[in-house]
């Protein structure tokens, strides 16, 4: 997700279990004053965030394909339609202390903003910026200054308040008889598996690897049987909650196997969980958002807590991605 500003990162604390911080900048782009979804109280709505209008072409957001957190954008964008409206920044996989880094572009900077770490965006901002430079991060152009990291509230917002701009057949990635559930889907996915793989590998004692390792299990398995008899998670269409779920999934065999020790089966033996994700990825706006080579040298180059040595493995085989899924017969988008 990313880098502290301020000291060499670490991620694992010994003695204790991994806790991620998810306080962000709060700050929304909403179409509006201020934002009328009923699902607000439940995302920790807060009455001091400041409200920046939708205005197409303004705005460019910040998200390297390595961070799982940050693909979700890149997904929701291309499903929406957004590609014109809202630019996009990729940083590189890697980055040092301070913060990801512009390296893969012409001149190692950003062609729109000018700037070889996405650092700057935050001090043009906030000089003083005391927490972590993550990704995704939405940035206004004029000023080059962030806007918001909050990664859960990006893509709720650019499906909610992007409407006027949507492509017209985008998916209904949040259907209005669905949510309740689905919010409890997410949380659940959430919790236990998008930040539980990262609760197993980051653990700083044997009884908090074993206390994730026994609740990533738990839910992979309630996953796999979910997905047995639907399509996807919430039925016969694609939802916000396939994305979340998807960008674990697609990093699964790739690091989380072996870099964070969540090591009980791979994906690939996981008849049904393996197919939904070949069928996700072999649908336009996901596959192509997925590079495996930048996922791995991010972990295994990036925490040298956990991989000391720097070494990014050769394996696993990821040539099966493209296989036919056999999952049209669940039900059709």
């Amino acid at each position: 997700m990313g880098a502290n500003a301020e000291q060499t990162a670490t991620y694992v604390e010994k003695g204790k279990a991994f806790d991620r911080d998810m306080s962000y900048i709060p700050d929304r782009i909403l179409a509006g004053e201020r934002p009328a979804d009923p699902l607000d109280a439940a995302y920790g709505g807060r009455a001091d965030v400041q409200v920046w209008p939708v205005e197409p072409g303004r705005y460019r957001l910040i998200a390297a394909p390595a961070c799982p957190w940050a693909n979700r954008t890149l997904i929701v964008r291309h499903l929406l339609g957004l590609e014109d409206v809202l630019s996009v920044g990729l940083p590189g996989p890697t980055h040092d202390a301070r913060s990801w880094t512009f390296d893969r572009d012409p001149g190692g900077r950003d062609p729109v903003l000018g700037i070889e770490r996405l650092q700057e965006a935050y001090f043009a901002r906030y000089p003083d910026y005391p927490k972590g430079i993550t990704v995704p991060a939405i940035v206004d152009i004029a000023s080059g200054g962030v806007v918001t990291n909050d990664f859960p509230w990006i893509t709720h917002d650019l499906f909610f308040e992007w409407r006027e701009h949507h492509r017209p057949d985008a998916p209904d990635l949040w259907p209005a008889d669905l949510r309740e559930e689905m919010e409890q889907v997410m949380k659940r996915v959430f919790t236990e598996v998008n930040n539980g793989v990262y609760r197993c590998g980051f653990a700083g004692s044997q009884e908090a690897y074993d206390a994730a390792y026994e609740r990533l299990w738990a839910a992979l398995d309630w996953l796999e049987e979910r997905l047995a008899t639907r399509r996807y998670l919430m039925g016969s269409a694609i939802t916000e909650a396939d994305v979340r779920l998807f960008t674990t999934l697609a990093r699964f065999d790739a690091v989380y196997h072996g870099h964070f020790k969540c090591n009980r089966q791979k994906l690939t033996e996981m008849p049904h969980l393996w197919g939904y994700a070949r069928d996700l990825f072999q649908t336009p706006g996901f596959g192509e958002t997925i590079d495996f080579e930048q996922i791995k040298a991010h972990y295994y180059v990036v925490h040298t807590d956990v991989n000391p040595s720097g070494i990014i493995p050769a394996g696993p085989d990821l040539s099966g991605w493209q296989e036919p899924h056999g999952r049209e017969e669940l039900g059709s988008i």
